[in-house]
């Protein structure tokens, strides 16, 4: 006998859309069985920073934590999963309401009463946690409900997983490049590093304003060090020189982001990953991050709000560094001099709002610098 009849609950996951509209649709699925699920989210850990960081969640309006991260270090609760390697189940959520967790507290203020957590892990290493919360008190009580949310919590991992792996994998891919080329360029992996901190700062303050989600701030973060892949393709002669550009070297320099844009086309296509979600992100990045506010950057002229709020982000993070950084042809200016400067570009060149976000966090600031510093060769 062949039958056709049964249609598959997760064929919605076989269609190109965003992940957080797979983790809602999951989240629907699941809904018809378990109706106590009221909220399905995920936080991804960073093992360099020691930082979870929430990523997805299937909230809709109601999202008591978006651009949350804390140390997991200073997070007891979530550390204790990993210590015992084992999910976990509270049944009262009251039972960390004298606790100092800001996580635990949103949660609870929200009005969730219990959870199950999960943690994800990638070839033993942890990448973070998937989380089912229930306004309904005690409903993770039997084996065969916590059975199901095994396997769709591991569905959900798979999800996550696959997608920031491509991001890391384009990552890898490049960094491989310039070790090829002998790290032709004067930008440092510690560069990159701070970049990448410097933008997803000002992301999280723009967030409310430009209704920024916690993945697309993470895709900004994970895209940013791909700013100036197009300089792979400028000659040494002009890339290496110490001196001021010449007229023609520089109209030759401005390519780089022309060739930027052409690489990550040619990156994406390679590993499949053209109707990847966000990858326009990435594109923007790479191609308009020289663009300026009074239409006198290249490669395309965009003005103001032409320009993408991404590029734009990642265009103030990069002169930052590029300010506050020695390099053979100058001294690393002090953050008060780079600030200043930065004041007296915004408007003709960068976004008043990224330079305003960026030094509203001045701490912060000083926090990346510290630890993504030079080594002693700059």
């Amino acid at each position: 006998m062949i039958a056709f009849e049964h249609k598959d609950v997760l064929e919605g996951l076989n269609s190109s859309i965003p992940l957080r509209e797979k983790l809602a649709y999951v989240h629907l699925v699941l809904k018809t069985r378990y109706k106590f699920i009221d909220r399905i989210s995920v936080a991804i850990y960073d093992a360099k920073t020691d930082t979870v960081r929430t990523f997805v969640d299937s909230s809709g309006a109601d999202e008591p934590l978006k651009q949350y991260e804390a140390k997991l270090a200073d997070v007891p609760s979530l550390r204790e999963i990993i210590e015992k390697k084992r999910p976990r189940i509270v049944a009262d959520l009251k039972i960390y309401q004298t606790s100092d967790s800001e996580h635990t507290q949103r949660i609870t203020e929200q009005g969730y009463r219990s959870s199950y957590t999960l943690p994800m892990y990638v070839n033993s290493s942890l990448f973070g946690f998937v989380f089912f919360n229930s306004y309904t008190l005690d409903p993770f009580d039997k084996d065969e409900i916590l059975h199901h949310l095994d396997v769709f919590g591991h569905l959900i991992s798979l999800q996550v997983i696959n997608d920031i792996s491509a991001i890391r994998t384009l990552l890898a891919t490049v960094k491989t490049a310039r070790d090829v080329t002998h790290k032709r360029d004067l930008e440092t992996g510690s560069h990159i590093d701070r970049v990448a901190g410097y933008a997803q700062l000002i992301a999280r303050e723009l967030a409310e304003k430009y209704q920024l989600s916690d993945e697309y701030i993470e895709h900004i973060f994970l895209f940013a060090p791909l700013h100036d892949i197009g300089k792979i393709g400028i000659p040494d002669r002009i890339l290496l020189k110490e001196g001021k550009l010449d007229t023609e070297e520089f109209q030759h320099m401005q390519l780089h982001a022309q060739k930027g844009r052409e690489i990550i086309d040619d990156l994406l296509g390679n590993y499949g990953l053209d109707s990847f979600h966000h990858v326009d992100v990435l594109r923007n990045i790479a191609m308009y991050h020289h663009e300026a506010m009074d239409g006198s950057g290249y490669p395309s002229g965009l003005k103001g709000q032409e320009i993408p709020i991404e590029s734009r982000i990642v265009a103030v993070a990069d002169i930052f560094d590029a300010l506050t950084s020695r390099r053979p042809y100058k001294e690393a200016w002090d953050n008060d001099t780079a600030f200043d400067a930065l004041r007296q570009l915004a408007g003709p060149v960068l976004d008043p709002e990224c330079v305003a976000a960026m030094e509203k966090h001045r701490a912060t600031v000083e926090e990346i610098q510290e630890k993504y510093k030079e080594d002693s060769l700059g």
